[in-house]
């Protein structure tokens, strides 16, 4: 995954470091810009679009960034890999970030602050899981609901009800209770190899005309299907891998802001480049928040 390692141990090396001053200056400062950078009235309910012209892409930029947590698995005992945090690890960062007063916002909210400047809550973060693992229901909902915390789940369609994945009473369930379910592809495949030109596809051997209709459109289908036809207009880059040149397909199939991971923001387009962090197995309660204050500007 491009720089994906670097990204990973900066993040974990800024995580380990003690806690100071100058950071809880950084953030309080942070939150002072959302703040005086946002419409003051009122934010709207996360179903709420405001109407006019969206902000050009220097003042989208300009917006101080939200932070935005991405996890994969969550598991009881030792993690194995990068992408894994420890389950009794995940209940600390969820109850710290409690506890320090951050509210969890929703894609719906992001987009009309981004976009139309409108005011966030105080401390807003965002609680985002890739790959549709069943443990982001056990475990991850749980322990949101115990902190009034609300989550995006983007979903790998190609997976839904196989073992250790949701199923989709899982999945609607999410919805249903005010959790924002989102789209990942199909298959996973990176966005930056897609054709758009017929060709037969290496599982289905059937003839595709354009893989970005196999991967978002009619994921994107199956999804709102799921749950209750809601629709869908947010996404996430498998390997938080992108290309500029992709995102006008993107933009085509009525995605509204796509999610990549650590890269610099796409100059052109930064609602469809937004920024997250992969949560690192290493990370403490504290570390995270350290992370989430220095890493978000």
């Amino acid at each position: 995954m491009r720089n994906l390692i670097a990204v990973l141990s900066v993040a974990v090396l800024m995580a380990s470091c003690s806690s100071n001053d100058n950071t809880k200056t950084s953030n309080s400062n942070l939150e002072t810009k959302i703040a005086s950078k946002a419409d003051t009235s009122s934010s709207p309910t996360p179903s709420e679009t405001p109407s006019g012209p969206i902000a050009d892409a220097a003042t989208i930029l300009a917006r101080p960034q939200v932070p935005v947590l991405c996890y994969h698995h969550i598991k009881e005992g030792k993690p194995t890999n990068d992408y894994t945090v420890n389950a009794e690890t995940f209940r600390q960062q969820m109850k710290i970030l409690a506890d320090s007063g951050y509210h969890s916002v929703l894609p719906d909210q992001l987009y009309n602050y981004l976009a139309y400047g409108k005011a966030l809550p105080s401390k807003p973060f965002m609680i985002t899981y890739d790959d549709t693992d069943e443990e982001q229901f056990t475990i991850g909902k749980t322990e949101m609901d115990k902190h009034g915390f609300k989550g995006v789940y983007f979903i790998m369609t190609i997976s839904i009800g196989r073992p250790r994945y949701m199923t989709k009473e899982q999945i609607k369930q999410l919805s249903d209770e005010g959790n924002v379910v989102a789209s990942h592809t199909w298959r996973h495949d990176r966005v930056d190899k897609y054709l758009t030109t017929p060709h037969i596809d290496r599982d289905t051997k059937k003839i595709v005309n354009n893989d970005w209709d196999l991967q978002l459109v009619d994921t994107r289908k199956k999804l709102e299907e799921i749950i209750g036809g809601k629709e869908i207009h947010y996404f996430a880059y498998p390997f938080g891998i992108w290309k500029h040149d992709g995102i006008p397909e993107i933009q085509k199939r009525g995605i509204k802001m796509a999610f990549q991971l650590s890269d610099k923001r796409d100059q052109e387009y930064p609602l469809y480049t937004v920024r997250r962090v992969i949560v690192a197995p290493t990370w403490s309660p504290e570390g995270t928040l350290r992370v989430m204050r220095s890493a978000f500007k």
